[in-house]
């Protein structure tokens, strides 16, 4: 059984992601932060269709923690899959908050690179040795790094998901000699719980952002979710240093 790692699966499209994936029959281990709670609900989900699951605790935040982070990564796979490698790399934990330019702090543009660039790439780094030959690598960036989702208010945010594009690219060339795929996506607005649960917070807003949709309607996790798994499932074998956007046609 293939096994595959995705960050920030315990809501929005790493849940969905995550349950894709496994629906492939994949093994999955996925990372959550803050809750927990629902990391065992991705976990029941995937095993009440037959799949296999375990969660684990992650701040990608906090590179330190990685060497530890692999360890229990190499412990799951032994004891549940009884093997030393994994084949796919998900890197989707993030988080969102507006800022316009002139009132982003050096703290909160230091927290934006930190989780959003510094954690995948130094995550992807780390667990490189346990990864196999021929595996698959997606990295979730986002259309706001994109001409296409450019809005005031996320300078700081887009810049760091347009450094970890580019770090796509450089991945799937150093890496192709081993087999490895890498690409990323780019989700438009998606319902999801980013910045505190904004969607559920402000309702009035999802509206507009449908009107400038041109299929109609704002994202949902399983749009994006089942991007993911198609790419690093064998549909996606002959795709790499991509960068997709799936956005429904946002400002088009």
């Amino acid at each position: 059984m293939r096994v595959a790692i995705v960050t920030g699966a315990s809501s929005g499209i790493g849940q969905s992601a995550a349950i894709q994936i496994a629906g492939r029959g994949v093994g999955v281990i996925l990372t959550y932060g803050r809750n927990p709670a629902g990391a065992h609900d991705t976990v029941a989900s995937i095993e009440k269709e037959g799949g296999t699951a375990v969660a684990l605790p992650l701040d990608v935040g906090r590179s330190e923690s990685f060497p530890a982070f692999r360890d229990a990564v190499g412990a799951a796979l032994r004891e549940t899959w009884q093997r030393d490698t994994f084949d796919i790399l998900v890197n989707n934990a993030g988080f969102g908050q507006m800022a316009l330019f002139e009132d982003t702090t050096e703290e909160l543009f230091d927290r934006f690179m930190r989780v959003l660039l510094k954690g995948p790439f130094f995550l992807t780094q780390t667990l490189l040795p346990l990864l196999t030959n021929g595996g698959a690598i997606v990295n979730v960036t986002s259309n706001a790094a994109l001409h296409s989702g450019l809005e005031p208010g996320y300078s700081a945010y887009a810049s760091m998901k347009g450094g970890l594009t580019v770090l796509t690219r450089y991945l799937a060339k150093e890496l192709s000699p081993r087999g490895v795929r890498v690409n990323s996506i780019a989700p438009g607005a998606t319902r999801t719980r980013l910045a505190d649960d904004a969607f559920e917070r402000f309702p009035e807003v999802i509206p507009a952002l449908a009107a400038k949709t041109a299929l109609g309607r704002v994202g949902e996790p399983d749009d994006i979710g089942m991007v993911i798994a198609s790419l690093v499932s064998e549909e996606g074998q002959w795709i790499t240093a991509q960068d997709i956007e799936v956005s429904g046609g946002l400002n088009l």
